[in-house]
């Protein structure tokens, strides 16, 4: 069933579970996908030994492509106009992330949303906004 703008309320949400239990093996081939191999997801002794990290992360970009996947589940492929986001924290390998979107604002068909990503202890990894066209 397709979303329509008729039906939805300020404050409204919707969330999802993008990951759960974070493999090294989905960062690593993440890198391979993008083509970002900083030692810092991909090094294990650099990263620990050289930069001063617990262990290797995941790339932001990773995170915002989950989060992302969640936005066009939500409100249909094609659908999004804008989206943007701000990292404000680190994903590890372990983590489960569940990704938040709520509704601010509905005009005609165009549904702004707020978005949030947080890990599994409420720390939140990334923030940001969407727009979608959504049936009225």
């Amino acid at each position: 069933m397709a979303l329509k703008a008729s039906q939805l309320t300020v404050g409204e949400t919707h969330t999802a579970r993008i990951v759960e239990d974070l493999k090294r093996t989905q960062i690593v081939q993440y890198a391979g996908a993008s083509g970002d191999y900083n030692p810092l997801h991909t090094d294990e002794v650099f990263t620990t030994k050289v930069a001063g990290y617990p262990s290797v992360f995941a790339h932001g970009m990773l995170t915002m492509g989950m989060t992302g996947k969640m936005l066009t589940d939500y409100v249909g492929d094609a659908r999004l106009t804008k989206y943007g986001v701000r990292f404000t924290s680190q994903v590890w390998p372990g983590d489960t992330l569940e990704a938040t979107a709520t509704v601010k604002a509905v005009n005609g068909d165009l549904v702004e949303l707020d978005v949030s990503t947080r890990n599994q202890d409420g720390v939140e990894v990334l923030s940001g906004y969407a727009e979608a066209r959504v049936d009225p």
